[in-house]
Order: structure tokens, then sequence, then C-alpha cells
């Protein structure tokens, strides 16, 4: 297994599964530095945040990661609030083995989706690991040329027109679903705008990125695909709205 893959599901498993605040010290680098919403800066403020998690807490996990010194997971938090949250988290760990960084996007469950699918739902194992490096070009040019440069004559170079499996609760599978769903959004002053991509972390079959735009409001965008036959198959995302202010001074990139 991948050292950093081993060290942030260890680590994960401590945290948030048993809970235990002194994980904080045997996994969490001195100098850790966060960009969530919900904590400041430092492995002190996650220690309080581990101490307070309710008796009901719960992370189910749906996948993981790992691309050299990053590992991202995407799964469900139980009892961070009163509704589950779906959440993609991207740990950075240093050559001591300890976290040193952190980021992550957090977003309501949604029950009735316009697809039937789930928000984490679908395949969950890596596969083809030789062509990481293939996928991450393919998608990291999706990215540039369709996200970023709006030019959707090309979708159909980048996205199968055979299999699009969506899990945006408020579109539908397919490019026909994709299109109707960006047209309504649209209509209510939500484009979706893509200014800056910030990481491309592959592995095998998944690729995301985590870049930065607006959604009507300024926002952060974690699209997960998975590709098959060189082409995106599959799409998971978090759209999170960028607040203005952030319990620490490292922004959320």
């Amino acid at each position: 297994m991948n050292n950093a893959k081993n060290t942030v599901l260890s680590a994960a498993n401590e945290l948030f599964g048993q809970k235990d605040p002194s994980a904080v010290d045997r996994w969490v680098a001195a100098d850790y530095t966060q960009h969530s919403t919900l904590a400041a800066d430092g492995p002190d403020p996650l220690r309080r945040l581990v101490a307070g998690l309710p008796e009901g807490f719960r992370y189910e996990g749906a996948r993981v990661i790992a691309d050299g010194d990053l590992v991202a997971l995407h799964g469900t938090y139980h009892g961070f609030g009163p509704d589950p949250l779906v959440a993609f988290d991207v740990f950075r760990v240093n050559a001591d083995g300890k976290l040193a960084e952190h980021w992550d996007a957090l977003t309501p469950v949604v029950k009735d989706t316009a697809s039937g699918r789930s928000q984490t739902d679908g395949p969950t194992s890596v596969t083809a690991p030789e062509e990481t490096e293939a996928n991450r070009a393919l998608v990291a040019e999706f990215a540039q040329k369709v996200l970023i440069g709006a030019d959707y004559s090309v979708l159909t170079d980048y996205i199968s027109t055979e299999t699009y499996d969506q899990h945006n609760p408020e579109a539908a599978d397919g490019l026909d679903g994709f299109g109707a769903a960006a047209a309504k959004w649209a209509e209510q002053g939500k484009n979706l705008v893509y200014k800056t991509v910030h990481k491309v972390i592959a592995q095998g079959n998944f690729v995301l990125l985590q870049s930065e735009g607006e959604f009507g409001v300024p926002a952060a965008y974690y699209d997960l695909f998975r590709v098959q036959g060189g082409k995106i198959v599959e799409h998971w995302d978090i759209i999170a709205p960028i607040p203005a202010e952030l319990p620490h001074d490292n922004g959320l990139f």
C-alpha cells in the first residue's frame, strides 16, 4: 500500500473512527496547515474538533485516491450536523509520515437526485494503474479547454457519448442531462465558471480536480471523474461556496 495512503487511512480511523484526540499527537505534524472552513490552523484545533465529536458521529468512506504525497478521500460524515454531509478531504503527507496539510469541501446529502444515483455510490476500486498519467492528462486538458475555456464543441473528445453516469444531484445521466442542468442553473444566475485548477489528483481510473471559480457566488469545485477507454464515463462533485472569512489565513486552496 502507498505509504501516504496507509498514513491517511490509519490517522482517519483513529481520529474519526475511534474519535481519539490523542491520535493528533501520533499522526499530525506540528506545522499542520489547515484550509478547511471548519477549523483553525495547527494540530490543537483538530484535537479540539475530534474531542468534541458527538456520540453518533461516524464516517462512511467511499473512495480513496493516492497520488504521491497527496491522498484524497470521498465519503459521508454522519453526525457533524443535523444532516449527513458528503465530503472530499485531501491530505498532504510529509516526509516524516505525518499529516501536514488538509483541504476539504462538504455539501448536504440529497436524497432525491435527478439521476436516481446517490452522491457517492458507483465503482470504488482503483483499476488500471498503468493508465494514471494518460487519464490525468485527459482530464487536465478537458479542464483547460472545456471547463475554463468553455469550448463545448470539443466535449465529446473527452466525455463518452455512450455512458456518462452522473452523481451531481441536480443533473441526470448523459451529456443531455448535464446540458439541461447547466441551462437551468444559468436561468438561476448560476453559470458554471471555472477560473483556476489548483490540483489534479490521479490514480488509475480516477482523477480528482480541485478548482476555483464562480457558481453565482465564488465557489470551490471538487470534480471526481472515472475514466474508461480514454473517455470520462462517470462524475461525482461538490460545489461549495467560498466564505468571506475563514478561521485561518491559508485560503481554501
